[in-house]
């Protein structure tokens, strides 16, 4: 009744005439204005208050949730609101018709502050996950961005029908009638959405998970996990960019249980002359036995020993007592079929250290040591002649004879 006075008291007291009806109606508007505006501060003070009590407990989720950007968008809501309520109370329903327009106006500006609000919501649900670690790993980003998606199209459906003056559901059931058009174009939002599902469910792909997929020329460190991308960046730095269901539907290899596995695989064989591959003198035994390269073999008979079978026993014995070799995982030392480039001779084990820089390293090591040590047991490792190896056999009449 009080805002009736007031309106009362404006309409005795001004006098333009035929104009004082509008003047009346205008200077109305602008002090429901200002009671908005004013209204906004006050909201925003309140909020900021409320900030603060959240800030100080002891929990970060709220901290997180709740933040000075989502009170900012809930602090927008007091004016519209505010004007919604003092409409109705200042005017007739017949001068109603006459601001109808204001009261659209403030009902579209509700409805998206509504949207904006939830949005900034969901963003702050995301990043409390990002923030995380136990959550960060998870392809969680495109559910969210789908979810905004979600907020924003029923937005645009409620502004259709509050600008057409129609029920929602009227204008949903029109666009029902598009739905093989709208699902041609969101296609890739839509594979995007059942491929990230599909993902997160299986556990498939993380964040700063290391993939190879040949077909696509990816090999690299997976960056960010969204709605309709997956970014990764491969070894040489450069960034390879694909759509999410393409990791559904094609096959990739994703190395992370190495890396956690405490065990990164070496399988690579060296090739052995096999014109060096005999019965062992009692000469070579003794050597051998001095240097240490026996121990812990028994029973050893020169007639019997062939080099190749002590070498690979030596090779075996040698790695399990590795420091850097996790002697928990599978460890052989065996022969392969003879090839035309020698008979191969593989090494299998797995390093401790699964870092890049750090497992080559240690794999040189080895290798280094077993084409050092090969030449002590009466085995060469094959290789093709070169032109230096034919000159000097040319030069030697003993070199030619041997070999």
């Amino acid at each position: 009744m009080m805002f009736r006075e007031i309106k009362s008291f404006l309409l005795q007291n001004i006098d333009c005439g035929a104009y004082s009806h509008l003047v009346t109606m205008a200077i109305i508007l602008l002090g429901i204005a200002a009671a908005a505006a004013l209204s906004y501060y006050i909201c925003k003070a309140m909020l900021y208050m409320a900030e603060w009590v959240i800030e100080k407990s002891p929990t970060k989720w709220d901290d997180d949730l709740l933040d000075r950007h989502l009170m900012r968008g809930i602090s927008q809501l007091a004016p519209a609101l505010l004007v919604n309520w003092l409409l109705p109370a200042l005017f007739s329903a017949r001068e109603q018709h006459e601001v109808q327009w204001v009261s659209d106006l403030t009902s579209l500006y509700i409805l998206w502050v509504i949207v904006r609000i939830l949005n900034i919501f969901l963003g702050n649900v995301y990043q409390a996950f990002y923030k995380r670690k136990k959550f960060r790993p998870y392809a969680v980003k495109g559910i969210f961005q789908m979810l905004k998606l979600v907020v924003i199209a029923f937005g645009i459906v409620i502004t259709v029908s509050i600008l057409l003056d129609k029920q929602p559901m009227v204008i949903l059931t029109a666009l029902g009638a598009s739905a093989a058009v709208l699902m041609l174009v969101f296609k890739d939002t839509i594979l995007g959405l059942v491929a990230s599902v599909q993902l997160t469910a299986n556990k498939m792909l993380h964040r700063g998970d290391w993939i190879v997929m040949k077909r696509h020329d990816v090999n690299g460190e997976v960056l960010d996990v969204s709605l309709t991308t997956v970014k990764i960046r491969n070894w040489d730095n450069s960034v390879t960019t694909i759509p999410p269901y393409v990791l559904v539907s094609d096959s990739f290899s994703n190395y992370q249980p190495m890396r956690q596995s405490g065990g990164r695989r070496v399988d690579r064989s060296i090739y052995i002359d096999v014109n060096t591959v005999g019965f062992c003198t009692e000469e070579r035994i003794e050597s051998l036995r001095a240097s240490g390269r026996l121990d812990g073999i028994s029973d050893i008979s020169a007639s019997e020993m062939v080099n190749l079978s002590l070498f690979r026993n030596y090779l075996e014995r040698w790695l399990a007592s590795h420091p850097d070799v996790n002697e928990d995982m599978l460890l052989m030392v065996r022969q392969m079929d003879p090839t035309q480039a020698g008979l191969p001779l593989q090494l299998y084990f797995f390093l401790r250290a699964t870092e890049w820089k750090e497992f080559e390293r240690l794999q040189s090591d080895i290798f280094d040591h077993v084409y050092a040590v090969i030449r002590e047991f009466g085995l060469a490792i094959f290789q093709r002649p070169s032109g230096t190896d034919i000159i000097e056999a040319a030069a030697s009449p003993v070199l030619l004879e041997s070999r």
